[in-house]
C-alpha cells in the first residue's frame, strides 16, 4: 500500500487550528521540507522539441538544505551540477529563484531568476510568475521571450514532486519519483561559495 508522509504537515495544521483553514502556501512549504535531506529521481515528461536532448539525461533532485523560511534544491541533469532552486517563504508570498553556477564556482549571467507567487495557491500545487528583476535580466540578455516565464512546483498525490516552466509555445515538466530515493548527488558546483554569501 502506497503512502506517504508528506500529507502530515496538512494533516497536522488541519488538527491544529481549531477550525481554521491552514494557509496553502504554508502548506506546500511544509510538505516540500518534509523531503530534506532526500534525493529523488525524475524525468522528462513534457515533449518541446527543444528539449529533446534532455529526455535521456538522467535528472536528480535533492532537498538538500531547509530552514524554517528557506529550502534549497539541486536539480542535476546528467553531470551538469550548474543550478539549484531556492524557495523563501516570507509572511504572504512564497518566492522560487534559480542560482546558477560555472563548474569553477562562479555565477552565470543568467542566474537568481524566478518570481514571487501572486495568489495563494494549493498546499499542493504553487505557481510564480517572472518578476521584475528576471524580466529586466532576460530582456537585457536578449531572450525577452522569457519575460512571460511562469514556474509552477507541484505535489502529486505526495508520490510524485513535479517542476514546471510555461510561457506562450513553451511548456517544460520535469516529474520527480517520491518512493523511491536516490543516492544523494556530489555537491553543485559552487557549493562552498554559495555557502559563504548566505
Amino acid at each position: 500500500m502506497k503512502k506517504s508522509l508528506l500529507l502530515l504537515p496538512a494533516i497536522a495544521l488541519l488538527s491544529g487550528c481549531g477550525g481554521k483553514t491552514p494557509d496553502p502556501q504554508q502548506t506546500f512549504f511544509d510538505n516540500v521540507s518534509v523531503l530534506c535531506g532526500k534525493a529523488f529521481n525524475g524525468r522528462l515528461v513534457s515533449n518541446d522539441e527543444v528539449d529533446a536532448p534532455l529526455a535521456a539525461e538522467p535528472m536528480v533532485m535533492y532537498v538538500r538544505d531547509c530552514s524554517d523560511t528557506e529550502i534549497r534544491i539541486p536539480f542535476i541533469i546528467g553531470e551538469n551540477r550548474s543550478r539549484t532552486w531556492v524557495i523563501t517563504k516570507s509572511d504572504d508570498s512564497l518566492t522560487l529563484k534559480h542560482i546558477h553556477r560555472h563548474e569553477d564556482g562562479e555565477e552565470d549571467v543568467l542566474s537568481n531568476y524566478g518570481g514571487t507567487t501572486d495568489n495563494e495557491g494549493k498546499g499542493t500545487r504553487q505557481t510564480f510568475p517572472a518578476d521584475q528583476f528576471s524580466k529586466d535580466l532576460f530582456i537585457r540578455e536578449d531572450i525577452p521571450q522569457s519575460a512571460d516565464n511562469v514556474w509552477a512546483m507541484e505535489i502529486i498525490e505526495g508520490e510524485k514532486f513535479a517542476y514546471e516552466l510555461t510561457r506562450p509555445e513553451r511548456f517544460f515538466r520535469v516529474e520527480f519519483d517520491l518512493l523511491s530515493h536516490a543516492d544523494i548527488p556530489p555537491p553543485v558546483w559552487g557549493e562552498e561559495q554559495e555557502k559563504t554569501e548566505e
